[in-house]
């Protein structure tokens, strides 16, 4: 007989996307709530007596008044660079060349890539994420790390082979045969292997020759279940690069689109100056698009049009971007995002950021159906929150009028002391 754990706690979840629906209707909050954990699944969602006297042989945890969410989904990181982090002064091109592709070099070693997989999954389960999308390096050695951490955890995670064939350093660079070849290998090893899925990597188009763009169209059409990620529009000065490499592309959107790129399942970093024809096209193609704010105003990159894309109905997740963003938290990466939001002129409602940071980036990357929320079926990854966890946030919250005010205090302020407890695949982590 499976054993059952019931959570007792405030729980927060989603019935509909707050982007497009009121609060009141598309989020909640039950302030005595209870979660039944079965064999890694929520089998139940209740109100907490009831469930008490439902489930009466469950093991209880009792987590008070913290506030047991959905775990937290980064769309768009890179562990390789997680030793990288707050590297001072360097604007995109810089930052590849001078900490990036140094650093990328070292993944051939199965061990010291082992060691970071590791330290990354880490660092980001003490902040309360439970799935990431990652890129890894050239190196089938860093793909293996990274799957066999997560496995090891009984984590779902989405990682790829970046494949770059061009303007990088010696070292660091495959070929279009070789990119396809050992990605191809690679794919057929994890994906879908326990909770593991690869996405086709190329890094983005500068660092890729159309032959490679090809190969990698030809890899996804052949596994067109698999995701494809990549980088699209996050520095001007980089758009002028790809307008230098491809004369003949109609816009940077065109140099993925022409070999097969641009579709359901590809996930488009940063998204940020985008011309009207690239907006509609991949809203045409249902193409997630993942906001990294902390990673657009550390190496300033601009401000991602949240109100704008959302009001054209994108699927746009939310992700950390590390390295290049400044924190391993998706609460830094909320407060971010409401930063970006309000310079430019829209103030996300805290239930907005939350679904950003849990069903949003689900959505964007096809994993809806089994993460990102609280709801009978789903997985159960979970981050219990300590709405009071240092005495900042304690006095703010303690006036909070309303459940989503004493929240607030925690996206703007919070860090990994806010994280009481991380459930994975049904087991405390």
């Amino acid at each position: 007989m499976t054993s059952s754990v019931l959570l007792l706690g405030q729980t927060l979840s989603f019935t509909a996307n707050p982007m497009h629906t009121s609060v009141d209707d598309a989020a909640h909050w039950q302030t005595h709530g209870a979660v039944l954990i079965e064999g890694g699944i929520i089998a139940a969602v209740g109100e907490r007596d009831a469930m008490r006297a439902r489930y009466p042989m469950a093991k209880t945890v009792d987590y008070g008044d913290h506030l047991i969410t959905a775990g937290f989904v980064d769309a768009h990181a890179h562990y390789p660079q997680t030793a990288i982090i707050a590297s001072w002064g360097k604007r995109l091109i810089d930052w590849l060349s001078t900490y990036t592709f140094p650093e990328e070099m070292r993944f051939g070693d199965k061990t010291f890539a082992t060691d970071i997989a590791q330290r990354y999954l880490d660092l980001t389960r003490a902040n309360g994420t439970t799935t990431v999308a990652t890129f890894c390096t050239i190196h089938p050695e860093s793909v293996d790390a990274i799957f066999e951490a997560a496995e090891q955890r009984g984590q779902r995670i989405v990682a790829g082979k970046t494949c770059m064939d061009r303007n990088a350093p010696d070292g660091l660079r495959d070929t279009a045969q070789s990119g396809y070849d050992d990605s191809k290998a690679l794919l057929q090893k994890w994906h879908g292997r326990e909770r593991a899925s690869y996405a086709i990597t190329p890094r983005f188009s500068p660092t890729s020759t159309p032959e490679q763009l090809e190969a990698m169209g030809t890899l996804w059409a052949e596994h067109p279940d698999c995701l494809m990620q990549t980088h699209l529009s996050e520095q001007v000065d980089e758009i002028e690069w790809v307008k230098n490499l491809f004369p003949d592309a109609r816009d940077y959107l065109d140099t993925y689109e022409r070999f097969g790129l641009v579709g359901p399942g590809a996930l488009m970093g940063h998204a940020i100056h985008l011309t009207p024809r690239e907006r509609a096209r991949m809203k045409d193609l249902d193409v997630s698009l993942v906001h990294c704010p902390t990673s657009n105003t550390f190496i300033g990159s601009g401000l991602f049009d949240m109100q704008g894309l959302t009001a054209e109905g994108h699927r746009i997740g939310l992700a950390t971007d590390t390295g290049g963003g400044s924190s391993f938290s998706m609460l830094r990466t909320m407060a971010a995002a409401y930063e970006i939001g309000q310079l430019r002129g829209t103030a996300l409602h805290p239930a907005q950021l939350y679904w950003l940071a849990t069903q949003g980036s689900a959505q964007a990357l096809r994993m809806e159906d089994k993460i990102g929320n609280i709801a009978v079926g789903m997985e159960a990854d979970l981050t219990v929150l300590d709405l009071s966890s240092t005495p900042a946030i304690a006095q703010r919250s303690a006036r909070a009028n309303t459940p989503w005010e004493a929240l607030f205090p925690t996206i703007m302020m919070g860090d990994d002391r806010a994280i009481k407890d991380v459930w994975i695949n049904g087991k405390k982590g």
